[in-house]
């Protein structure tokens, strides 16, 4: 076995997650280069016990106990590949902050992830939870993935075509689930910067600040502002950022819905469907700003569950349940997590 493969036991959990709850894995593997993910693979430890893979940890809730593997994409590196015809093929490696790949990419002239700004996470979710903001989606810019298989032992490259990708849904954590760690992600971005601006949040938000045709500069500081006044800082108030999914439902509902709640949010999906805005429906169940027990729900942003201090993932589990159950006795819908229960 590689030497630089180092597992830990009793290992605590509490600064690799952003809820910030306090929990001890059985056993901990940080993942540091494409050596390591074989040699994990080979010493067979993810076929003899249950495992997680726990990036940037800012979409989980963790219990107060994991009997099992916590993996952790460690590997960092950014590479670009070519740059042909206006389109930078670039690879991030798996362990690479989000945040700092939007960043990176966008001082070296590589365009196309200004939306996606200030996400909190890693480069390998990427392509498993679809991650979206402000009109765009992983999917818009993810070419390929290299993977080991942890079935069959082998490395191997998955088209992002293969992934059905989906809103905050991919073959990742369907019936791959378990099956594949992600280790690099290709994106395809541009030598030239095309702002999209049509998500209405973001372009109001642009014209405050004055800014006709922003750079991708601007661009990305104008999301990340917008961030910034909806979701807490995970280093002051733990949370898993966006909890819920903005529930879709048919024409038919939402026109029913419309005609009880004139001023319900929700915006066109296609031709037969209409995204909800979550945020709305639970605070107009009184939930803004209410807390049960240790657990919280955001005084700015009702999409967001926080941790009031001390908050295990029981508590978050409750809070949460109780939030969905009042949601669909009132307006017939049914919320589902975004935020992944270990």
């Amino acid at each position: 076995m590689n030497a630089g493969l180092v597992i830990y036991n009793d290992f605590a959990l509490r600064e690799y997650n952003t809820f910030g709850i306090e929990c001890t894995a059985s056993r901990f593997v940080a993942l540091r280069s494409g050596e390591d993910y074989a040699d994990l693979l080979r010493s067979g430890l993810l076929r003899e016990s249950p495992f997680f893979i726990l990036g940037g940890g800012s979409n989980v809730v963790l219990p107060d106990t994991y009997d099992g593997v916590i993996v952790h994409p460690a590997n960092k590196g950014i590479r670009l590949l070519e740059c042909v015809d206006g389109r930078c093929l670039v690879e991030a490696e798996a362990g690479e902050k989000w945040a700092d790949f939007v960043d990176y990419s966008i001082a070296q002239g590589w365009y196309g992830l200004e939306n996606l700004a200030a996400i909190p996470g890693c480069v390998g979710a990427a392509p498993v939870q679809n991650v979206g903001a402000y009109g765009k989606e992983a999917k818009d810019v993810v070419r390929r993935v290299h993977c080991f298989d942890i079935e069959k032992g082998t490395e191997c490259w998955i088209d992002a075509a293969d992934c059905g990708s989906g809103y905050r849904w991919s073959r990742f954590k369907g019936e791959w689930k378990d099956r594949y760690l992600i280790d690099r992600v290709v994106f395809s971005l541009s030598s030239e910067f095309h702002p999209d601006v049509t998500y209405k949040a973001l372009a109001v938000a642009l014209d405050e600040r004055g800014i006709a045709n922003p750079t991708a500069r601007q661009l990305a500081d104008t999301v990340t502002a917008l961030r910034d006044s909806k979701l807490p800082n995970p280093s002051t108030i733990g949370s898993a950022g966006s909890f819920f999914k903005n529930p879709i439902v048919t024409d038919s509902v939402y026109e029913d819905l419309k005609t009880a709640n004139p001023d319900i949010v929700a915006f066109p999906v296609d031709d037969g469907h209409y995204k909800l805005a979550a945020g709305w429906l639970i605070e107009h169940c009184g939930w803004k700003g209410r807390s049960l027990g240790r657990a919280g729900v955001y005084e700015k942003q009702a999409l967001v569950l926080v941790n009031r201090g001390g908050c295990s993932g029981d508590d978050v589990c409750r809070l949460a349940n109780a939030v969905v159950a009042d949601v669909e006795a009132r307006f017939g819908v049914h919320l589902e997590c975004e935020a992944i229960f270990v």
